[in-house]
């Protein structure tokens, strides 16, 4: 065991602290069965949990940050570098026995996360700052624990949440950047985004979202829920921000590459309307480069007392969590700009 690693595992636990560049919440967020033990340190006993083979398991949460532009995508793949087995690695090796998280999104490769959630069960004893600073001593540079806490058993990283949102950010300027040229997707056409946010108003509320929707998507129902959607720019950046109560394969990248051929002038706003309306990947626009989008942060019920991002301010304090209906057996064209 490493000095650095050994000593994240001994050192006590605080109170967490607030990013003050971005406002989000960072560091310890101790939970129930928290208490300081005689020693001085910050120890965990349980008080509820799952009993597994006469052991009571924790289920903890993570927040996790990364720069998806050198992984191959979120979910583990033989030989790849992946987000998933990078982490479940760094946690099996705080927590002396394999791990497997569940995490709120798969990400693409080249896709980066401000505020991913994943969970995870374990019978080891730990505190969330060795959770925390244990799994960052071991982690790549491009992937961090942002903060850690149990959770209620009946918690789950996807399916409870409510809604998610997503950030697309564009470099809107004659060249591109020296210093993120995998962080923001470079459109040299100026983008006018009146006409954008005009468009994008069609997409709010219940929809069937197969124009906009992966080839290979493998959700049983087209249908989402679109909370919102906002276009704005600062300075030479155009964001996009899309809150939903979950999103289909490549459909933030569709929606943003649709949206961006509207900016530019080469379509008009109502055009967005129609390929709604098709159902048909076809009649979209390109899918956007990954490089620009972010998995920005995950709505989740208040008695979870995860992190609250502001954003989801916006959201009508009644909303729950969205059911799609069954899918429709019928034929819809997926074959084009899927990728």
């Amino acid at each position: 065991m490493s000095p650095l690693f050994s000593m994240w595992l001994q050192k006590p636990a605080s109170s967490g602290s607030t990013d003050c560049f971005t406002g989000r919440l960072v560091g310890v967020l101790p939970r129930m069965g928290q208490q300081e033990g005689a020693d001085g340190f910050s120890t965990l006993f349980q008080a509820t949990g799952l009993s597994h083979g006469g052991q009571i398991e924790m289920r903890i949460a993570l927040g996790v940050e990364y720069d998806g532009a050198g992984f191959a995508g979120w979910q583990w793949q033989s030989e790849q570098r992946t987000l998933q087995s990078e982490l479940e690695a760094a946690l099996g090796q705080v927590a002396n026995t394999p791990v497997r998280v569940t995490c709120a999104g798969r990400t693409d490769a080249g896709v980066h996360a401000t505020a991913q959630v994943v969970h995870f069960d374990t019978d080891a004893l730990r505190t969330p700052y060795s959770w925390i600073m244990g799994s960052n001593s071991l982690l790549p540079p491009d992937l961090r624990v942002t903060w850690a806490m149990q959770v209620d058993p009946a918690f789950h990283a996807r399916t409870s949440a409510i809604a998610r949102h997503y950030r697309y950010v564009i470099l809107n300027r004659s060249m591109t950047s020296a210093l993120h040229r995998r962080q923001l997707t470079w459109v040299f056409s100026p983008l006018n985004i009146e006409p954008m946010q005009q468009a994008a108003a069609c997409l709010i509320g219940e929809h069937d979202f197969s124009s906009f929707r992966a080839q290979g998507c493998q959700s049983k129902s087209p249908n989402r829920l679109m909370h919102f959607i906002h276009v704005s720019r600062e300075g030479d950046r155009v964001i996009i921000d899309v809150c939903a109560n979950a999103f289909l394969h490549h459909m933030v990248r569709n929606i943003a590459g649709t949206l961006i051929d509207v900016g530019t002038g080469k379509q008009k706003p109502e055009w967005v309307a129609e390929v709604l309306a098709a159902r048909d990947r076809a009649r979209g626009g390109v899918t956007a480069p990954p490089d620009g989008l972010y998995f920005a942060g995950i709505f989740y019920p208040e008695h979870f007392g995860l992190p609250r991002y502001p954003i989801f301010d916006q959201l009508p304090q009644d909303t729950r969590r969205f059911t799609p209906p069954k899918a429709i057996e019928k034929s819809i064209s997926l074959t084009s700009n899927s990728r």
